[in-house]
């Protein structure tokens, strides 16, 4: 053993001890972060708009601040990027994580000198808390790679901005420089495939111990470094032992994943975004992330069914219930106020609070009033393809509203198989009975001849990928929505 996985092994421990200190008390942190949140935010132009110094509870703070997405908070977002000060948060943000806009365009989410450092601490505990769990470490003298957006930043009224992977690229610490991949050239290349060859070129006589990035695009660096050399990713790379991910459920692409690798490897799961490292995977044994309740952001919580309602109830942390669809808002030290990310969660456990990504309140399928979520096709699929060699790439959901002739409607799956089954019918039919058993809406829709059963429709090889590069969001921090509401994305794959 290493001096440095030695080291990491006791630093572990330490964090793990404050980990576990913070999560026995879960709602005494959550107070603690919401009376330093109103304190901070008093000083504000949001906090006098909104009664700050009014505000002694969590009941107090619901009558005053609206929960609001981006487009509703943008007024105040505007001016944040015009470069006055004290706006959101006292003093000016330090970067701009610059995202895919909706109907206004970019979208500009502030980081803060008191926000920032919860995302690096937060990367840096999920690793650490792996050590803990497993005893391993040999990792750490290994190299390690990290699929990212580029790290050059512009500049906008005085503040940096870029993507939060890229920013996040300026605080690599020091005793990981040396084994951090690839390199500041390489990562700065805009172009994914192009960036992606580079990668590739770098890595391959390199003892590469942890790969880290959005599955789908390390899916296609594993594709080209087995073209490259006729051989198995851990052929390739004998000591690779650890994949960490976020961004999308990595359970549709498991199976796949380890054939290219040609065995299991562990992984971590993270629930990063540009609004706040929300969660991370800290046990191997046990299903969900970690909810980071001290990481300086408050959370409430509204269910799904009932979050376009007027009289939808926020909850706080002492009040969630297990395995229920909620959508998640956050209020945190970057001066995010009652923001809705539009993310989806679903609780596996309260002692401590593990979430999973259940999907997006955006990202459903509701045409008919049967509301599946991403979840429920994700698990659909895994339990159709479970005991089978049948191999998906990448999949997407829309729904088929007015079908040819005299046939009903239908759930129309968009599939990329790296191996078909071989019976299409019937493993459409697995498919569509486990989202019956999970969704009773789409169980009654099937059952009074509203609906009929789902439909495959195949995409051909690195047919997802042209969509995305059709649509200037390859690679990256991209990801391909599991469903949609409309035929926008379905549109395109039918010309493929």
């Amino acid at each position: 053993m290493s001096i440095k996985s030695f080291s990491a092994k006791i630093f572990a421990a330490y964090v793990q001890r404050k980990i576990n200190s913070w999560a026995s008390k879960p709602e005494e942190t959550q107070k603690k972060v919401f009376t330093h949140l109103i304190s901070r935010g008093e000083k504000t132009r949001f906090g006098r708009d909104h009664s700050f110094s009014e505000i002694h509870s969590h009941e107090d703070f619901v009558k005053s601040v609206p929960v609001r997405d981006y487009e509703e908070l943008k007024p105040y977002v505007d001016k944040v990027v015009a470069g006055e000060p004290n706006i959101l948060w006292p003093g000016k943000p330090i970067y701009f994580a610059k995202t895919s806009g909706t109907t206004s365009g970019a979208k500009y989410i502030p980081l803060t000198k008191e926000s920032m450092p919860t995302h690096i601490e937060a990367a840096r505990n999920a690793i650490l808390c792996y050590i803990a769990d497993t005893g391993k470490a040999d990792f750490v003298d290994g190299k390690m790679i990290f699929l990212q957006g580029s790290p050059e930043l512009d500049e906008k009224n005085g503040i940096k901005l870029g993507r939060l992977s890229g920013i996040v690229a300026h605080y690599v610490p020091g005793y990981l420089q040396k084994n951090r991949m690839p390199s500041w050239e390489t990562n700065c290349i805009e172009d994914w495939e192009t960036k992606v060859d580079a990668v590739v070129e770098e890595t391959l006589k390199e003892d590469m111990s942890v790969i880290s990035g959005i599955p789908s695009w390390v899916q296609m660096y594993f594709e080209k470094l087995i073209a490259r050399t006729g051989k198995k990713v851990g052929e390739i790379f004998p000591n690779f032992e650890l994949f960490i991910y976020g961004g999308v459920n990595f359970e549709p692409y498991r199976s796949k994943f380890e054939s290219l690798i040609g065995r299991k490897v562990d992984s971590i799961e993270l629930f990063p975004a540009s609004e706040g490292f929300f969660a991370f995977q800290d046990k191997q044994n046990e299903k969900g992330m970690l909810l980071q309740l001290n990481s300086g952001i408050f959370y409430e919580f509204i269910k799904t069914d009932e979050y376009y309602s007027e009289d939808a109830k926020r909850l706080t942390i002492g009040e969630v219930e297990l395995n229920t669809n909620y959508v998640m808002i956050i209020s945190n030290t970057a001066g995010l106020w009652a923001y809705n990310l539009g993310d989806t969660v679903q609780f596996t456990s309260l002692k401590p609070y593990r979430v999973i990504v259940s999907g997006r309140i955006k990202h459903f399928i509701s045409a008919f009033g049967e509301h599946v979520i991403a979840k429920e096709v994700e698990q659909a699929l895994q339990e159709a393809v479970k005991g089978t060699d049948v191999q998906v790439s990448e999949f997407t959901v829309a729904p088929q509203i007015t079908p040819e002739g005299d046939q009903l409607p239908y759930h129309e799956w968009f599939i990329e198989f790296e191996k078909e089954p071989e019976d299409l019918r019937s493993f459409a039919a697995a498919i569509d009975r486990s989202l019956q058993e999970q969704n009773s809406y789409y169980f009654d829709l099937i059952e009074g001849k509203i609906l009929q059963p789902l439909i495959i429709r195949k995409v051909p090889a690195n047919g997802f990928q042209q969509y995305m590069k059709s649509i200037g969001k390859l690679g990256g921090q991209n990801k391909l929505p599991r469903l949609s509401n409309d035929r926008k994305i379905a549109e395109v794959l039918e010309k493929l």
